[in-house]
């Protein structure tokens, strides 16, 4: 048996007593560690305190560069321009309405069809309007030959006053004539009568002179009315004549009124007939077609729209608090759903409209009333696009856009 045999029955107590030192360590490492998680669990915290305070500085060293990056972002970009995803594309349409009324005939177009300014779109029966045009053509010709008519009458009544003025000459000769007949029979009848008394001149004498005396003043009164009927009538052939020659007067056969209003009666049915051909007022697609071959349409009525897709801009409704500083003819850019972010329009700000959206809605907001409460409103800002652009990328009304005004651009 080894020493070491022999010395081991001999120290029973020492293992027992370094047994239970490490047991007794041991318990107390674990009543430590049973106790700080303890505390820790019911401070509600899972970060240990020595791991505490260099996560706080780093939160807050993040949330100071996320602060710093706004406010550079804010200086630097957002501050020199302004943006708005409510925004549409807008155009000026043109309403196809006949300016005559008749039955369609013909329709050329269907909606969606591109058209060119001047191309037929439809006809209309124009049975009705060659009958006006019969009758107006029928109403120059008479017009012309009432005109040939009132110089012929100028003539004929310029004549009947030559012979009126001639008439006064003979009226006035027969004056005369009967002036010297009453001047002998007024001798004759004075002999006779201072005779009478010494028996030279019988009775029977006597009366005949007086007769004849009596017949002499007669025909002299009788001359003189005829000489004064005679001027009259002269005075009044020659007024005629006056009142005719005004109808005329200053003109000929193609600047007479009655026939200048023939002439226009006649363009106006011409003008008529050629309105029953419709055609298209601009370049554009068709839209909106309302009209079907056979069917009764009245003057004025929308047949069709025609959108001149070359000439089309945005309205983008900014915010009132983003309008500080947007000025007409800065420059703008703009991207479009149909197309996205790939195609980039660009514009310039040409104005302002009149009023916001709830200013002009059907329903004005009634502001004054006790519940009010304030809604940031928004202002139409119209845009014009570049028609290269258009003409490369088209677009159609009604497409949603989205808009930015470069706030440093100068108009």
């Amino acid at each position: 048996m080894s020493d070491d045999a022999q010395e081991q029955p001999a120290n029973p107590h020492g293992e027992a007593s370094a047994s239970a030192s490490a047991s007794a360590s041991a318990s107390e490492a674990a009543s430590e560690a049973a106790s700080e998680a303890a505390s820790e669990a019911a401070s509600g915290s899972v970060i240990d305190r020595k791991n505490r305070a260099p996560l706080l500085i780093g939160l807050a060293l993040a949330v100071a560069v996320i602060a710093g990056l706004y406010f550079l972002y804010d200086v630097l970009i957002a501050s020199r321009s302004v943006s708005t995803d409510n925004a549409y594309v807008g155009g000026e349409t043109a309403e196809v309405t006949p300016l005559t009324s008749g039955k369609v005939i013909e329709v050329l177009v269907t909606d969606t069809q591109p058209v060119r300014r001047g191309q037929i779109l439809f006809r209309l029966d124009d049975a009705d309007q060659r009958i006006v045009l019969a009758q107006a053509q029928a109403g120059l010709e008479y017009a012309r030959r009432r005109y040939g008519q009132s110089l012929a009458n100028n003539d004929a009544l310029g004549a009947a006053a030559d012979a009126s003025t001639t008439q006064i000459g003979a009226a006035q000769a027969k004056v005369a004539s009967t002036q010297a007949a009453l001047a002998k029979a007024r001798a004759d009848y004075g002999r006779r009568a201072g005779l009478a008394g010494s028996g030279a001149v019988s009775a029977e004498e006597l009366t005949s002179a007086r007769e004849a005396l009596a017949s002499a003043q007669a025909a002299t009164r009788e001359a003189q009315a005829g000489l004064a009927a005679a001027r009259s009538d002269a005075v009044s052939a020659r007024r005629q004549e006056e009142a005719a020659l005004v109808l005329t007067r200053g003109t000929d056969v193609e600047t007479a009124p009655e026939i200048l209003l023939a002439k226009a009666r006649l363009e106006s049915a011409r003008l008529d007939i050629a309105r029953t051909v419709v055609r298209a007022p601009v370049d554009g697609i068709v839209a909106r077609r309302a009209i079907q071959v056979g069917q009764k349409i009245d003057a004025g009525s929308v047949a069709m729209i025609v959108v001149p897709v070359g000439q089309l801009y945005v309205d983008a409704n900014f915010k009132e608090d983003q309008l500080g500083k947007v000025r007409s003819g800065q420059a703008a850019t703009m991207t479009s759903d149909f197309y996205g972010d790939d195609v980039v329009f660009h514009g310039k700000v040409v104005g302002f409209a009149g009023g916001t959206g709830a200013a002009f809605s059907l329903i004005p907001a009634q502001n004054a009333t006790g519940n009010w409460i304030k809604v940031v409103q928004r202002l139409p800002v119209r845009i014009e696009l570049d028609p290269g652009e258009l003409k490369e990328h088209p677009l159609r009304i009604g497409l949603s856009m989205e808009a930015e005004i470069d706030l440093t651009s100068k108009d």
